[in-house]
């Protein structure tokens, strides 16, 4: 299977890659069958436009393979750093791809390409991060369940449980606008890395790429309940960093 770099067609060594393999027997029961009559696919599920890009990529499509190259390597790369670190997000990357591509025949459906291709990334990372012995299995997805960690400093409510120290307000320009701004950007971007991996990861998906929650708990393997915390957290500790950065002029 090629290795994608930043030329998405060149091998690991230097040659041109070679298409993906024709299909053989052994084809997800919904691309052989398709959608009857054109029908929408269940919510959650694989797109028709997902599914035609499927069967571009096992017919041996060079131009389906770049598309899907496209459409997700950046993103791959972004959700490997946040659950195995700078160190081995390309080798996490890489053998996703080529489980990517192994796995197409056996591809169903059941949910969006994006979504299982993150499944695939998120137990590559797990597996890298376990043999290289730079992460606890299972435990990083847990700390949304631990129950000790406020979201918001309790010291911020009076005994009513009414704002005794409410946040700062952005009066005159929206998140949407101060997001824009280099120097916001690059507040959020350190606060996110310092995130635990659990938190980190889950507004990652959430919030950059744009998932929406079923997704993320199939893709991570987690509860909805804790999905939830994990994202209340995240966006807590994201928010505190910008009202910090606001508060200082």
């Amino acid at each position: 299977m090629p290795r994608v770099s930043h030329d998405p067609s060149a091998a690991a060594d230097g040659k041109q890659a070679a298409p993906a393999q024709r299909p053989s027997a052994e084809v997800g029961p919904l691309l052989a069958q398709g959608a009857p009559g054109g029908a929408a696919s269940p919510a959650g599920a694989a797109s028709a436009d997902d599914i035609a890009l499927v069967r571009r990529l096992l017919a041996g499509d060079e131009q389906a393979f770049q598309q899907l190259v496209t459409q997700l390597h950046t993103p791959m790369l972004r959700l490997a750093q946040a659950i195995a670190g700078p160190a081995g997000a390309q080798e996490v990357v890489q053998e996703t791809w080529a489980a990517v591509f192994d796995g197409l025949v056996r591809f169903e459906g059941r949910a969006s390409l994006k979504t299982w291709v993150f499944r695939i990334l998120t137990n590559r990372a797990r597996t890298w991060g376990t043999r290289e012995k730079r992460m606890v299995p299972v435990s990083w997805l847990q700390d949304g369940d631990l129950g000790g960690e406020p979201a918001v400093d309790p010291a911020r409510f009076d005994s009513t449980g009414d704002w005794a120290t409410p946040p700062v307000p952005w009066t005159e320009q929206s998140p949407e606008v101060l997001l824009l701004r280099k120097e916001i950007g690059a507040v959020l971007q350190r606060e996110l890395e310092a995130l635990v991996p659990g938190q980190r990861t889950v507004v990652l998906l959430r919030d950059v790429e744009g998932c929406p929650s079923d997704e993320v708990c199939e893709i991570l393997g987690i509860s909805e309940a804790n999905q939830r915390v994990l994202l209340h957290r995240g966006r807590s500790k994201l928010r505190a960093a910008l009202e910090r950065y606001m508060t200082r002029g």
